[in-house]
């Protein structure tokens, strides 16, 4: 009879060499089996090719399993592929669900040629940055009281930084800003974080600037503004279409000019410590205020600016939005995104010149002087009128952008499978909810991702976490697994810290102080250890580390809380990120599930030197458990030591030695806990595979 259980392969180094291969280059693929005389074979189809059959030669062994090999000879379409099993008694398969009687396509491994990602992505340790809300490093740029008008009311200076955001917080600005970014880049240097992602700081009207108003520039109030701007119009002519000051700050070429140069040397100081810096990228909708729109008149004489196509029929803009038929000029009415006015949506078929516009802007901000390292893509699925334009789209800015920097990162905002867009020729990865935020959140505290709702039957479910992540990780090849962005929090949803709760509701209904009350850092520390050795890149929102709380939007975007933080939690996340970013197994490494129980989770992270066993209970009762730690290849002569606890109460980095009993760990887990444990690093033998 075959064990199922001792079957192992995946897109790892250890199992695919190289792991990304070029086109019409050879490739070594392996499987990991149990010992014994087996039958192996590659079944590998493309999408003009049925099943071929190719037989595997065993090539080494060790203590626990034999290694098979076979060398596929590529050429420049994706090959789909799983493993055939059999013995005397019969036939079993394996593929990304594991050891199976029976085949789904959805679980075939996946192998596209030239499909790379940028190494320095996979398994980063990624810092959130929601800019107006960090840190306020230049007074002189914030925005004022009254300083403009924007969706139905003036906006407002907050004086009182640990202010709550008002329930409809829009137009309320803290004077966050990139100087304040590079002030607090030696506190996030040691944190350990190797990317900073900047919610949008383009010109924009709001304080989340996902209404972009100008693609070209650096926000002044996020960026430089000279004291010669600050000129006001007379009292009783201030109103929406003839917002002077505004104007005057954020129109004048010499405060967007020295904003866009105060970036670039924020990218600059940021590659100097080993940092990269990826951007926000708003390309399916722009706001009503944009340059080439300007419903609001806000370029109205500004010299050097085109009207905008809102105001006049022949403005150079106009096929850049679809305006309703006959709507012209009585109501001029246009598409918005999900119907608002001050978003509207981009009509790139209707305009080759925006498709165009837009591709040099992917390609911009990734080229000297900004060297940006890529772009986080919002709503990236929405882009366009069809499916089919999307894909077109995607495509083209990849290659511009990946032409313009081999190196940028494209990561895609997406819900559900994102499978047809990973392929190889679009995407590189995405924002992780369906194969790492939902999931995890589910089982740990039953909770929806905004806090809107409460599940019973998926809270503490292993079954259930496990079969989730299973389906959802199937979507991914490896170099986009490795590099997806593992978050559990952001500014679209409600802290963790806050779901631990369980209190279901917002802000508006139930007020920001619910928001923090009941909360369970136990849980939530158990949750970063998750964060950091689950495969992909762990993504921390600012002020996740420092015990910030928040419902969802805006609730979440509270300020960071500079002089009053959590110590203990800032503490552990040092503690925590030093140990995932100091082994290849956690960044890059092989991941295997377990156990998986009612309040109980298991898996490995391994590669061929280190195998790391991470445990949690997410139970009010200690609990006994055992772990068939062989599977990640772990020996009854190996010592294992745990190298960080948390529980309820904090963490503790002090060593506990264990042992394996016939390739089993015994191991007691306090209550509402979790746990790493890692092998001592003894020479391999000679028989095992060269990996």
């Amino acid at each position: 009879m075959i064990n199922k259980s001792a079957l192992y392969s995946d897109g790892t180094k250890d199992y695919r060499v190289p792991p990304e291969p070029e086109e019409f280059e050879a490739v070594k693929v392996r499987l990991r089996t149990e010992k014994g005389d087996l039958k192996v074979n590659i079944n590998l189809a493309t999408e003009a090719k049925e099943i071929e059959a190719v037989k595997m030669e065993k090539v080494a062994g060790d203590e626990y399993f034999d290694y098979y090999e076979s060398t596929i000879h590529l050429t420049d379409v994706p090959v789909r592929y799983y493993f055939e099993i059999s013995d005397a008694a019969g036939t079993c398969y394996y593929n990304k669900a594991g050891g199976v009687d029976r085949l789904q396509d959805k679980f075939h491994f996946n192998l596209t040629p030239g499909f790379h990602t940028p190494d320095w992505a996979k398994g980063a340790v990624i810092y959130q940055i929601y800019v107006d809300r960090f840190y306020n490093g230049d007074t002189t740029n914030d925005v004022e009281d009254r300083e403009y008008f924007y969706v139905g009311d003036y906006t407002r200076k907050v004086e009182d930084w640990y202010q709550y955001p008002a329930a409809v917080g829009i137009r309320e600005f803290y004077g966050g800003d990139l100087a304040g970014v590079i002030k607090k880049l030696d506190y996030l240097s040691g944190l350990g974080v190797e990317v900073l992602y900047l919610n949008p700081i383009f010109v924009s009207p709001s304080n989340h600037k996902y209404d972009t108003q100008d693609y070209d520039y650096v926000d002044p109030h996020f960026g430089i503004i000279e004291e010669d701007c600050e000129e006001t119009m007379p009292e009783g002519v201030y109103d929406n279409r003839k917002a002077y000051r505004y104007k005057k700050r954020v129109t004048s070429l010499v405060n967007l000019n020295k904003s866009n140069e105060l970036f670039a040397k924020l990218v600059e100081i940021a590659h100097e410590r080993g940092m990269k810096v990826i951007l926000d990228g708003v390309f399916n909708h722009c706001g009503s205020f944009h340059k080439w729109l300007d419903r609001e008149g806000i370029y109205e004489g500004e010299e050097g600016f085109q009207v905008g196509a809102y105001w006049e029929e022949e403005s150079p803009y106009k096929d850049y939005f679809n305006f309703q038929e006959k709507s012209w000029p009585e109501n001029r009415s246009y598409d918005g995104w999900w119907g608002h006015e001050t978003l509207p949506k981009l009509n790139y078929e209707g305009s080759e010149k925006l498709y165009e516009e837009i591709l040099k802007i992917g390609a911009k901000w990734v080229s000297p002087p900004y060297n940006c390292d890529g772009w986080r893509l919002d709503v990236a699925a929405d882009l366009g009128l069809s499916r089919g334009f999307n894909h077109k789209f995607w495509k083209d800015f990849r290659r511009v952008v990946k032409e313009a920097n081999t190196e940028a990162v494209v990561l895609a905002e997406h819900y559900g499978d994102s499978r047809e867009w990973l392929l190889g020729d679009e995407w590189d990865t995405v924002m992780n909810y369906d194969a790492f935020m939902e999931p995890l959140t589910w089982f740990l505290t039953g909770m929806e991702k905004h806090s809107d709702s409460y599940e019973e039957t998926l809270y503490n479910s292993g079954t259930a976490f496990e079969g989730l992540m299973k389906n959802a990780m199937a979507s991914f090849q490896m170099p986009s697994l490795l590099t997806a962005m593992n978050e559990l929090s952001n500014h679209d949803h409600s802290r963790f810290l806050t779901r631990t709760n369980k209190k279901v509701g917002r802000t508006a209904t139930m007020g920001p102080k619910a928001a923090e009350a009941g909360i369970n850092k136990g849980v939530f520390r158990e949750a970063v250890t998750v964060q950091m050795t689950w495969p992909g890149a762990p993504t921390v929102y600012y002020g996740d580390e420092a015990g910030l709380c928040g419902f969802t939007d805006p609730d979440n975007r509270r300020s960071y809380p500079w002089g009053r933080e959590d110590m203990d939690l800032i503490q552990f996340h040092r503690d925590i990120i030093h140990i995932h970013k100091s082994y290849e197994a956690l960044r890059i490494g092989s991941h295997l599930m377990l156990h998986a129980g009612y309040g109980y989770l298991c898996y490995g992270r391994f590669d061929k030197q280190d195998k790391f066993i991470i445990a949690l209970n997410n139970t009010e009762a200690p609990m006994e458990v055992r772990i068939d730690a062989w599977r990640i290849g772990i020996k009854d002569t190996d010592t294992l030591s745990r190298m960080i606890l948390t529980t309820r109460e904090g963490h503790s980095n002090d060593s506990e030695m264990y042992y394996t009993d016939g390739g089993i760990l015994n191991l007691y887990l306090p209550p509402v806990s979790s746990l790493i444990i890692k092998n001592f690093v003894e020479r391999e033998s000679k028989k095992t595979i060269e990996m």
